[in-house]
């Protein structure tokens, strides 16, 4: 498979210029001017060329909520959006506690073959909060645990959890909500959740990933661990970057407030946030009307972060493809990210300047749950590539 990419402005983290892009057998084998190759070629004059995203956090509801999303639909949005790896949660039906329901996501992801899938084990055995023996069974495939979807209450439960995963070199994510608190006060809830799972961490040594941080007071706390040497990264979301509690959209940990996005904001511009993770929650219409939390966020997350971040002057261009590429290749062990020789040769093709308004019934995902809806952004991707070949295009 070979592709060339002529006349693209071609932005990493750490680049920006003009110039070519030749990929071979999946790889990036050339960077220069003026490469002349015999061989399929896009012409990207006045385009941007980006290494394509990483989504830390989704959820494909397959096996058990197919009538939310599945492999396929999943896989769709996800090109759709820009990304050709993601790390799926573990809250399926059955719950992903065995490498058999693993082998079953990963063998439907091979056959739709648009992108890389990596599927999480729950922390818990079927995300009950108690039993951890599964993880003793796990194979050299999981990089990463988490029964996100709800926090694991007993602490004893994640700190044995912790002490297994740095054995073996597995990475926690924390749902962090305390939920006998939730109903009380979700802010509450994820604080104290939060700082117990960086006590935890500190005290094993464990790699912890905070998911979706949203509150400044967690982030503050991320912040004095990382300042202490902890073993912790963090992402958050589009959706908590943008919006706040005024606009009554369920997702859970909830919109917050103006302060909030501030302090998250700053967190990324000072280098405390490591990425930018979706959360692509899908329900369907029915599952949303009766209270469903949730966004489906793979095909707006670039474009609704680039207005935000970078349009509003926040950040460059760079930072945030650090936050949707670089680093979250780091945390998955993926050869991706930068656009340098010898990385896959996983690009997105995107037209800056084009504005356009979210419209969620043209979703490639069966979710078309967004609070975006209606909402002008720029930065449309025209083209997603995935080790050379064009896995979507406009």
């Amino acid at each position: 498979m070979e592709l060339l990419i002529k006349n693209a402005r071609i932005i990493d983290s750490s680049q920006d210029f003009k110039g070519d892009v030749y990929i071979k057998f999946g790889v990036i084998n050339e960077l220069g001017l003026n490469l002349k190759k015999d061989c399929p070629t896009i012409d990207a004059e006045g385009l941007v060329l980006m290494p394509s995203f990483i989504d830390l956090h989704c959820h494909f509801r397959d096996p058990g909520f197919t009538y939310k999303e599945d492999i396929y639909t999943g896989s769709l949005a996800a090109v759709k959006g820009g990304f050709t790896a993601v790390n799926l949660m573990a809250n399926t039906m059955p719950v992903c506690s065995d490498m058999e329901t693993v082998n079953y996501v990963l063998n439907k992801g091979q056959i739709v073959n648009l992108l890389d899938i990596h599927q999480s084990i729950s922390i818990t055995k079927d995300l009950k909060g108690e039993d951890i023996s599964h993880l003793d069974k796990l194979d050299s495939s999981i990089k990463m645990i988490s029964d996100d979807g709800r926090g694991v209450s007993d602490s004893r439960v994640m700190l044995e959890a912790m002490f297994k995963a740095k054995e073996k070199d597995i990475m926690v994510i924390s749902h962090a909500e305390s939920e006998g608190l939730s109903s009380i006060d979700t802010r509450l809830a994820e604080n104290t959740m939060t700082w117990r799972d960086l006590a935890l961490a500190k005290y094993t040594g464990c790699q912890l990933h905070i998911a979706h941080v949203s509150t400044s007071e967690a982030i503050k706390d991320i912040i004095n661990a990382k300042k202490e040497g902890a073993r912790v990264t963090c992402e958050v979301t589009p959706h908590h970057l943008t919006l706040t509690s005024k606009l009554k959209y369920k997702v859970n940990p909830p919109l917050r407030e103006a302060y909030d996005i501030d302090s998250l904001i700053n967190a990324i511009k000072e280098g405390w946030v490591d990425a930018i993770a979706t959360d692509h929650a899908p329900h369907s219409s029915e599952d949303k009307l009766k209270g469903a939390n949730g966004i489906s966020g793979l095909e707006t997350a670039f474009s609704v972060c680039y207005t935000k971040l970078v349009d509003e002057g926040h950040i460059s261009i760079n930072k945030l493809s650090e936050l949707m590429s670089k680093n979250p290749a780091k945390l998955m062990k993926l050869n991706k990210g930068e656009i340098k020789i010898g990385y896959d040769g996983d690009l997105v093709l995107v037209d800056l300047n084009k504005e356009y308004k979210i419209d969620a019934e043209n979703f490639r995902s069966k979710g078309k749950n967004s609070p975006f809806e209606g909402a002008s952004t720029r930065g449309m991707i025209l083209h997603t590539i995935k080790a050379g070949r064009i896995v979507y295009s406009l």
